[in-house]
C-alpha cells in the first residue's frame, strides 16, 4: 500500500486543481471580484504578520546579506528569462500566433511573483528570509527594469510611462505586514513559532485565493473562448518549455554555485517565477491600443503551470527528513 501511495497526487495539488476547476465554472463576477481579492490582499498580509513574527532578526539580515544568491536570482528572472525566449523563437513561433508570442516575450520580461514565490518556499523549507529580500526586491526592480526590457526585446513596443503605485501597494501588503510582526515578535514570536501548522495553512491558503482569483480573471476575459484551441495547445506547451529549461537552470546553478538545500530551493521558486500582478497592470501600460488580451493570455496560462509545478515540487520537498534542510548560506 505505501509503494501505491507515493504514485498518488498529492492532497494540495488535488486542492489546486480543484481550484482551477470551481475557478472555470463558477468565476468570480461583478461584487464577488472585490470581495475575493480583498480575502486574498488579507491573507497574503497575514502570512507576511506571521513570517514577520516568526523570524528572528539574525536570519532577516543573513537574508538581506546573501549578495550571491540574490544576483542568481536577479540575472535569472531579468536577463535569462528574456534570452531562453529569444532563443527558442524557432521553436515556440509554429505553435502559437504572432499576438501570442509578443505576449510570451512579455511575460519573459516581467518581474517574479511575491506571495506564491515566499508561499511556496516556506511550504518547501527553503530560506524564507532570503525570498522575501529577493521576490520583494524583484517587484520593486521590475516597474524600472520591466518597462526598458520590453523597449528592448519585444518588437513595437513603444515607450511607456512608469507607474510608482506598485511600490505603495508593495509596501503596504507585503512589508507593512512583515514590519508589524518583527515588532510584535517579542509577544507573539514563540506562541507563532510553537504553531507551525497555522502558518502552513495560511501559506496554502493564500496560494489558493491567489489561484481562484487569477484564474477567475482569466475565465473572465475569456480565456477558454477567446483563442483557437491549436493555439492553445501550442501556448500550454511553449509556457511548459520555458517554465522547464527555467528550472532546469536554476537547479544546475544553485548546484553549481555550492548553496545549500535551502537556498537552493529559493533560488528555483523564486528565479522560476513571474508575476501576474505586476503584469496584467503593466501590460494595459505598455500596449495600448494592442489586442492587450492575447499579450497577457501567455502570463496567465504561465502563472497556472508554474502554480501546479511548484505546488508539486514544494510538496516533494516539504517531505525530506528535517535533518536535510542545512542551514547554511553558500559560502559568502
Amino acid at each position: 500500500m505505501n509503494r501505491f501511495t507515493r504514485f498518488l497526487p498529492d492532497r494540495f495539488l488535488l486542492f489546486l486543481v480543484t481550484t482551477v476547476v470551481l475557478a472555470s465554472f463558477f468565476p468570480a463576477h461583478g461584487r464577488g471580484v472585490p470581495i475575493f481579492n480583498n480575502i486574498t490582499n488579507i491573507a497574503v498580509g497575514l502570512l507576511f504578520f506571521l513570517h514577520g513574527a516568526r523570524l528572528s532578526r539574525e536570519a532577516i539580515v543573513a537574508g538581506i546579506t546573501h549578495w550571491r544568491l540574490h544576483t542568481l536570482i536577479f540575472t535569472t528572472t531579468f536577463i535569462l528569462f528574456p534570452l531562453i525566449g529569444l532563443l527558442l523563437k524557432p521553436v515556440l513561433m509554429p505553435l502559437v500566433t504572432p499576438e501570442l508570442y509578443l505576449g510570451i516575450m512579455f511575460l519573459c520580461c516581467l518581474p517574479a511573483t511575491v506571495q506564491s514565490a515566499i508561499a511556496f518556499t516556506s511550504m518547501a523549507r527553503g530560506n524564507v528570509p532570503a525570498a522575501v529580500c529577493s521576490a520583494s526586491a524583484s517587484s520593486l526592480l521590475g516597474i524600472f527594469i520591466t518597462p526598458l526590457a520590453v523597449g528592448l526585446v519585444v518588437v513595437n513596443a513603444g515607450n511607456a510611462p512608469v507607474s510608482f503605485d506598485a511600490v505603495g501597494k508593495i509596501m503596504l501588503q507585503l512589508l507593512l505586514p512583515f514590519v508589524l510582526g518583527q515588532m510584535l515578535r517579542r509577544w507573539i514570536g514563540a506562541w507563532v513559532h510553537k504553531r507551525k501548522s497555522l502558518l502552513k495553512i495560511v501559506d496554502q491558503g493564500s496560494i489558493l485565493l491567489v489561484v481562484y482569483t487569477a484564474f477567475s480573471e482569466a475565465v473572465n476575459e475569456g480565456l477558454w473562448h477567446n483563442t483557437p484551441i491549436d493555439a492553445l495547445l501550442g501556448l500550454i506547451v511553449a509556457c511548459g518549455v520555458i517554465l522547464a529549461v527555467a528550472l532546469l537552470i536554476t537547479a544546475v546553478a544553485g548546484r553549481v554555485m555550492g548553496f545549500s538545500l535551502p537556498d537552493r530551493i529559493t533560488l528555483m521558486f523564486c528565479g522560476s517565477k513571474k508575476s501576474l500582478a505586476s503584469g496584467i497592470p503593466m501590460a494595459q501600460v505598455l500596449f495600448a491600443g494592442h489586442a492587450v488580451g492575447a499579450i497577457v493570455l501567455p502570463l496567465m496560462m504561465f502563472h497556472q503551470i508554474q502554480l501546479m509545478v511548484c505546488a508539486m515540487l514544494a510538496g516533494r520537498f516539504a517531505k525530506r527528513p528535517p535533518d536535510g534542510d542545512g542551514h547554511g548560506h553558500g559560502d559568502d
